[in-house]
């Protein structure tokens, strides 16, 4: 008996979203995804009952506008569990561990969705108890604990349950879109996150501790010289009592980001294609330069936000070794979780700037750097392969497709083993160079620091699933113009 044959009760009974049996109106696919970003903006305002306020360090850090959600609040764990849970899956199935045919086989699809809810479920679990009952992350209310049952354990307890349904709620919203809006849910809570960050950065009149004083305001405040002016403030930014000023620099590096996704997104290669049977019929199959998108690079952050996760939790709880890494609020300043550290803002290694936390050597801050890159870069690449060859992004499952569609490459014979070899003198490629391409460009921008703060790869992913919503928006408003169209791509 196989594993499919075990799991299939299990994975088969998990409580999904049904799809829709017909047509979606693109007005009702736009009401259900305006009715979950508003739900979504509720919950990261609801915080944990039985919480410290104002007490607590967030373990997502700067990773936090990646990964969504609010720090203390119901969706604590954004998005993290379905990206740490996709990795898992991806790996697994890149093994060709799991046996699954997703592709043409209804019985696996459905155990391959299952399989992944359970997988999300479990990682809830295994991120929010940590979270909830070790280290500084979740601190129980002292006042809470004199009185409620059970103590500090029963508020931890309390806390955890409330972590473990957002965290669920996070997974059946992203489904909800999926299936009844526009876009997904992943792509739109983090288009949400950065965005608020992005405007704030803009006209935020008061920065929150920690956080970031809008441009506009900061420059008005700097002409009536209630704030320093120096060269170096305007160019690279600096730090007040208001909070983080972001300079020149800060504001070339977001419209830079801006400019290159978008033209990254419209350089590709066109595959010509005709059809088999209605003469005059022809099409393009394009393979972008960012054919993977941009969404591999949040498993790599995903798996750094882990790794750090990790050497968080070993500090809080036992005294580590000086090589294993050693912390100063909350961030590693030396040893090997220092060196496997992403750069997250110009001051990690700006040395002739700013003095970096931890009055780190040159060489070792060029170490981290150098480590960083080529994480990204080679994770990025690895991630776009992962995510082509498990989403049938890949030459065999295009070919496949193009052939089921009619069409085929003029001056070839139908046939998809011709036309998966075709693909393969393209997908292959650029997949890699765009993914490098993207770990690149995510990296660079931490560097040289955004608007508002936010990092190098949450403003790539916001880029580039805007630029995907607005096709996606297009395409869709195409087959309301035309039902006819609607029915020749089912």
């Amino acid at each position: 008996m196989s594993w499919k044959d075990t799991a299939e009760p299990l994975l088969t009974r998990m409580p999904s979203v049904e799809r829709p049996d017909r047509h979606v109106p693109f007005k009702r696919k736009l009401a259900w995804t305006a009715g979950v970003l508003v739900l979504y903006f509720f919950l990261t305002n609801v915080f944990l009952f039985g919480l410290e306020r104002g007490a607590g360090s967030d373990a997502f850090g700067r990773f936090r506008s990646i990964l969504a959600g609010g720090q203390g609040t119901i969706v604590h764990l954004g998005i993290g569990p379905i990206v740490t849970g996709s990795i898992v899956l991806q790996l697994l199935g890149g093994a060709n561990l799991l046996g699954l045919d997703t592709q043409n086989n209804p019985r696996d699809q459905v155990l391959y969705q299952g399989l992944q809810k359970l997988l999300v479920i479990a990682m809830v679990v295994l991120t929010g108890f940590p979270m909830v009952f070790a280290g500084n992350f979740l601190p129980a209310s002292e006042t809470l604990s004199q009185t409620f049952p059970g103590g500090e354990f029963g508020v931890n307890m309390l806390m955890f349950g409330q972590v473990f349904v957002g965290g669920v709620l996070i997974l059946y919203m992203d489904e909800v879109i999926s299936k009844w809006g526009v876009g997904s849910g992943v792509g739109l809570f983090i288009i949400a996150g950065v965005s608020q960050r992005l405007i704030g950065g803009i006209i935020a009149i008061e920065a929150l501790p920690g956080g970031t004083l809008g441009i506009i305001p900061a420059y008005i405040r700097m002409a009536l010289g209630s704030l320093p002016v120096t060269a170096e403030n305007l160019f690279f930014g600096f730090q007040s009592g208001s909070g983080q000023i972001s300079g020149i620099l800060a504001i070339v590096t977001t419209i830079l980001i801006f400019v290159i996704v978008v033209y990254a997104e419209s350089v590709r290669v066109e595959i010509p294609l005709s059809h088999a049977r209605v003469k005059g019929a022809r099409g393009r199959f394009p393979v972008k330069l960012i054919y993977a998108s941009v969404l591999p690079m949040i498993l790599v952050r995903a798996l750094q936000q882990n790794i750090q996760f990790i050497g968080q939790l070993l500090n809080s709880q036992t005294s580590v070794p000086a090589w294993v890494g050693q912390y100063s609020d909350g961030q590693p300043i030396s040893g090997l979780f220092y060196y496997l550290a992403p750069i997250q803002t110009r001051r990690d290694w700006m040395w002739f700037v700013d003095n970096p936390v931890g009055n780190p050597e040159v060489w070792q801050i060029l170490l981290r750097v150098s480590v960083d890159l080529t994480f990204m870069v080679i994770g990025g690449a690895i991630f776009a392969i992962f995510w082509v060859e498990t989403t049938d992004m890949g030459p065999e499952a295009t070919a496949q497709q193009i052939q089921n569609s009619g069409m085929q490459i003029p001056g070839f014979r139908q046939n998809p083993g011709v036309l998966e070899k075709v693909l393969e003198r393209y997908i292959p490629q650029v997949t890699v160079i765009g993914g490098a391409l993207v770990g690149l460009l995510a990296v660079g921008a931490n560097m040289l620091g955004t608007i508002g703060g936010v990092s190098g790869t949450g403003l790539l992913l916001t880029v580039s699933i805007t630029y995907k919503l607005y096709e996606e928006i297009a395409e869709e408003q195409l087959m309301e113009m035309h039902p006819m169209m609607r029915q020749m791509f089912g």
